[in-house]
């Protein structure tokens, strides 16, 4: 039987502006029980659809999808934000719920017939996600689906619609208000 998720997510009312309730993973990254078990159900799904390669953003991303990797037996790739990567990089400028961002990945970390995994922790308008699959995929990958703890939904979180192309795992669906 799998625990309840949801008994592992904070929230914070106006973080990181007025009007944003924030939902945070920390306490989930604290337990054993329930990092492990987002593991089985992130593992499971990336089972499900032939992963060789998990690519995580900036920073939840890496929290997840680094054991993930591990678990599996493939290989991990980082979306950075500016100025964190060196060598030659491909970029994405992108929205996101509370202002905007651009992402970056170097050439040559994915490659053409990679089946990649993108995990997060917090799925919201879906701008983060899709400027990474247009990433992988400009490099030549294929997006194998977007594994996120959160799904957001309300008042604007169109993140499911947005990655409609994909497949997507959420384990938690929570209202942003």
């Amino acid at each position: 039987m799998s625990l309840n998720l949801e008994e592992y997510i904070a929230s914070y009312q106006d973080f990181p502006k007025e009007g944003i309730l924030f939902r945070d993973v920390t306490p989930i990254m604290k337990h054993p029980e329930a990092f492990k078990e987002v593991m089985r159900q992130f593992a499971e799904f990336a089972r499900e659809n032939n992963v060789n390669l998990i690519a995580g953003p900036e920073s939840r991303g890496f929290i997840f999808g680094m054991p993930l990797a591990q678990e599996l037996g493939v290989g991990f790739v980082p979306i950075r934000k500016p100025g964190k990567l060196p060598g030659e990089l491909v970029s994405c400028k992108y929205d996101l719920e509370y202002g905007s961002n651009e992402i970056f990945m170097q050439k040559g970390s994915v490659e053409k017939g990679d089946r990649v995994l993108v995990v997060d922790d917090l799925l919201a308008t879906g701008g983060t996600a899709k400027a990474a699959a247009k990433l992988i995929e400009e490099l030549g990958g294929e997006v194998a689906g977007f594994a996120f703890v959160i799904e957001l939904f309300g008042n604007g979180m169109e993140g499911k619609k947005v990655l409609s192309d994909y497949k997507v795992c959420s384990l938690l669906s929570l209202s942003d208000q």
